[in-house]
């Protein structure tokens, strides 16, 4: 295998890991208003993903800088002709972190409010235009033959962008009620079951329309059996929800992001960012990538530091595997008493 194409899968496989790993902390951060109704409950669901969020958000950097340094022309364009919504994304990201540090600082009803919805805002917004951005690169997008972007920002909100915000945010919605479901116990555990259920015929319905017509337009014959993959999982999902099998609901709607990401990878491949104003000028593999000296090296990293980055993380989720409920809240404020202990 050549590197070039060794890294066009490694970088596939880390925006797999950052899609399953962050896009439930997306899911948590989109149901914490609809799910939390007391600031206990809001506490519980905000508990479950405070020890991972950031370590998740990881993989997301070593995406971008893989991406940086084994394909600098397509990490140029994509970075130049999508500026604004990742631009958005960034702002959005920064927010919410700041808002899982910020909202315990201050004894306030309406501190803490603000912080929420900065909370909502920086879930919602990423997980709506990743949807777009990734959508419009295997849909592709004006590019001249100097491989820059032609178009403008309006260009990206094209019926199948539009559709790819859907689908991501109504599956991370899916798999953050899932988590949810896996984390907690008591009223939130009932209620994150019932709101994964909820979302269940969009989440279907929506994949499906957007797996299949990106099928029909690009696809690969293999790349048929990913399609599958992910649909079966997302009933399976729905199936085990019903039966009360958290673990396996979660696993099932894991799955199906895994495939979906395999299905829009595979069908991409040759191409990095094919362009829609001559496919002489399409972005590809070879084109964009790298010197082969720069890509060994990177490999040599890459294969000793990546099972030591999945031991630590792996590890870190072992530690906080239980569930947690509202008893396991030690302060909780009561609006106009003083808070107990």
């Amino acid at each position: 295998m050549e590197l070039a194409t060794f890294w066009f899968i490694l970088i596939a496989v880390l925006w797999t890991g950052y899609f399953f790993l962050e896009g439930f902390d997306f899911g948590v951060g989109m149901l914490l208003h609809p799910l939390g109704r007391t600031e206990a409950d809001r506490r519980v669901m905000i508990n479950t993903i405070g020890p991972v969020w950031d370590g998740n958000e990881v993989w997301l950097l070593t995406a971008g800088g893989a991406t940086f340094a084994a394909f600098p022309l397509w990490y140029a364009t994509l970075f130049s002709g999508f500026y604004l919504p990742l631009f958005a994304v960034l702002v959005a990201l920064i927010l919410r972190g700041v808002a899982f540090e910020y909202r315990g600082k201050v004894d306030s009803d309406r501190w803490r409010r603000n912080w929420d919805l900065a909370i909502a805002f920086g879930s919602w917004l990423p997980a709506v235009l990743w949807g777009v951005a990734f959508a419009n690169i295997v849909r592709g997008v004006p590019i001249d033959r100097s491989g820059d972007f032609t178009g403008t920002v309006f260009t990206l909100l094209n019926p199948f962008g539009l559709l790819g915000g859907v689908v991501t945010a109504s599956l991370f919605l899916f798999h953050g009620a899932h988590f949810l479901a896996l984390k907690t116990e008591g009223e939130i555990h009932d209620r994150a079951r019932r709101a994964g259920l909820a979302v269940a015929p969009v989440t279907i319905g929506a994949g499906a329309v957007f797996l299949l017509w990106n099928q029909v337009a690009r696809g690969e014959a293999w790349t048929w059996a990913p399609v599958v993959v992910a649909a079966g999982a997302l009933v399976g999902s729905v199936v085990a929800a019903r039966a009360g099998r958290d673990g396996w609901s979660f696993v099932g709607s894991g799955l199906a992001i895994a495939a979906a990401v395999v299905a829009l990878f595979g069908g991409l491949y040759p191409d990095v960012m094919p362009s829609t104003t001559d496919p002489a000028f399409n972005l590809t593999v070879e084109n964009a990538s790298s010197t082969a000296y720069t890509l060994r090296i990177m490999s040599w990293v890459a294969v000793i530091m990546t099972p030591v980055v999945l031991a630590y993380q792996a590890w870190s989720y072992w530690v906080f595997r239980k569930r947690i409920g509202t008893e396991h809240i030690p302060t909780v404020h009561v609006p106009g008493a003083e808070a107990s202990h």
